[in-house]
This record gives structure tokens, sequence and C-alpha cells, in this order.
């Protein structure tokens, strides 16, 4: 059973694992077209993670929130790149977020996206907030951090926080 049906259907687009995101012409590559921001959500063992030259990360056990925007020449296709990372596992790490979606201990279970032009990915950060993972993936602006900390998932609240800042929050289950 997907989100929508344990929740009544709330008009979000949820995107089944069946789906490839390839960038071959189909309605999926339509997802990935535009500017936005967007926001990882994985399910993760306790762990210790290298992360380049930001030294070792120690992870509890529950889910971890990264934020990032797409507003670059690629758009949300950085979105794209993401997921199939996960899946694949198949590059060297690029950001910071690439050394969860390497480590087997990191499962990416949902994606939750909105099509905008604006930067609002601090103002998202800064929504989420709480128990964060200090100093990652924030290197570009002044955050203190873009992932952050949660023992239960975060979906509903991550939707909230999308609508809080007028997003039309899309949701990809992984």
């Amino acid at each position: 059973m997907d989100f929508s049906e344990k929740n009544g259907s709330l008009g979000r687009n949820v995107y089944s694992e069946k789906n490839d995101c390839s960038e071959k012409d189909s309605p999926e590559k339509n997802l990935f077209s535009g500017k936005g921001v967007y926001c990882l959500i994985f399910e993760n063992r306790a762990c210790k993670i290298e992360v380049g030259k930001k030294g070792e990360f120690s992870f509890s056990p529950g889910f971890h929130i990264y934020v990032g925007s797409a507003l670059g020449p690629g758009g949300l296709k950085r979105l794209q790149r993401h997921i199939n990372l996960s899946r694949n596992r198949d590059r060297n790490p690029k950001w910071h977020v690439d050394y969860l979606h390497l480590n087997p201990a990191f499962r990416l279970v949902s994606a939750v996206y909105a099509f905008t032009s604006e930067r609002l990915e601090c103002a998202l950060a800064n929504r989420v907030g709480r128990d964060s993972v200090s100093g990652f993936g924030c290197t570009d602006c002044k955050c203190s951090s873009h992932l952050f900390y949660r023992n239960k998932n975060p979906l509903p609240e991550i939707t909230e926080a999308f609508e809080a800042l007028g997003l039309s929050a899309l949701v990809l289950e992984l």
C-alpha cells in the first residue's frame, strides 16, 4: 500500500519503484523537467561514514532528511540523478549526500519536491530544522546544516513544510 492509499487521496504524485528514472522519452521524464527544491528521505541503520574532506559522521538509526535545490541548468534532473545513484550505486560521490546514497546502511525511501525558480532551499531547511548533522550539505550557504534526523518517518511533516512555503509538494515513494 502506498502513502496515498494509507492516507486517502491526497493528490500527491506517488512514484513507484517499478518506474525507470532513465533519460528516455517517457511520462516519468516530465517529473524531472523544470527547476525546483527537494527533500530526500533516507531510512538508515546506525553507522559511521567517512564523508570526503568533512571527515567521519556518526548516524543514529532512523530517518535522515536532506534538503537540496535544483535551480541550475539541469534543474530537477539532479533529483533524478540522486534516485539513480541510490538504486545503482554506480558513480563516485560528487556531493556530501552522495556518501549516503552509496552506503548500504542508508536506503532512499522517498523524495519530495516542488517546482519553483525561487531560492527556497534554505527556507525549507529552516522549516525542517531541529535535529541536524552539523555542517552537512551546506557549504554554499550560511545554514548550519541541510541534513536532519528523525526517529520516525517524517514524510507528512516534510509535505507540510513545503506547503507552509506555498509550494505544492509532489511525493515519490521509492
